[in-house]
């Protein structure tokens, strides 16, 4: 126990705080906007406002496994999740202390106005705890799954090695991610069929993709720039597990 807490604060102190903070932001953020569907027009593609943010997420978690290794990137991802829930929490006390909501102030509709945006910031218990369940798995699939790729590399120090072990990482990251959380809440709960599961899942994972290839280039120059702070190499830290 005390030797996890020694790592952890390690990991709090050396890696990046930029990193971290959008890490952390995004966790929250996605799961604040997961609370709106998008009306995409298509029975088969089931998708909500969180894709605005689960692209940098999996960003965040490929450029620290990049420079710091996959060990302190999935710790990095449980201290967001953990400071996620603690946000859920305090969101939840707020949307139970008596009080009126500035945007329910309509005419004839306050008390139900009101009582949504109650609802819409204080949660659902299930959607929050599959939410969590499905990132846990699916940044530990990621980051081990990014480090091994970058093991079997000859080199990992130019941006086609980090595109192509964030490219497949994040693919089958968002993937498991989606598909825990459709079968943990959206079947459960909600009524959807294994395959409607599925096809959500995939189509999903297909566009938090396109995002991740757009914004590659960035996470590659993010990463060369803490790795020369660090005085380190992108191979080094693909030879062993930093933390």
């Amino acid at each position: 126990m005390k030797d996890a807490l020694k790592r952890l604060a390690y990991l709090l102190d050396t890696v990046n705080p930029i990193v971290f903070t959008l890490m952390v932001l995004a966790v929250v953020s996605m799961n604040l906007l997961a609370n709106k569907s998008i009306n995409t027009g298509l029975d088969w593609l089931a998708l909500d406002c969180g894709i605005l943010f689960s692209w940098l997420i999996f960003l965040a978690m490929d450029v620290m496994t990049h420079c710091y290794g996959p060990k302190a990137a999935t710790a990095g991802s449980l201290v967001a999740l953990a400071l996620n829930l603690m946000v859920a929490a305090l969101f939840f006390v707020a949307s139970l202390i008596p009080g009126t909501w500035g945007e329910s102030y309509v005419e004839g509709s306050e008390a139900i106005i009101n009582g949504a945006l109650n609802n819409t910031v204080g949660g659902t218990w299930f959607v929050i705890l599959g939410s969590s369940i499905a990132f846990a798995t699916s940044a530990v699939v990621n980051n081990f799954l990014n480090y091994g790729i970058g093991r079997m590399l000859k080199s990992n120090d130019n941006f086609g090695s980090f595109a192509l072990r964030s490219y497949v990482s994040t693919f089958i990251g968002q993937f498991i991610d989606n598909i825990v959380f459709a079968l943990l809440v959206s079947r459960t709960f909600f009524g959807w069929t294994t395959l409607q599961c599925v096809t959500c899942a995939l189509t999903g994972a297909l566009l938090e993709l396109l995002f991740e290839v757009f914004f590659s280039p960035v996470g590659y120059h993010i990463s060369r720039h803490v790795l020369a702070l660090r005085g380190q190499s992108a191979d080094a830290v693909a030879t062993e597990a930093r933390l």
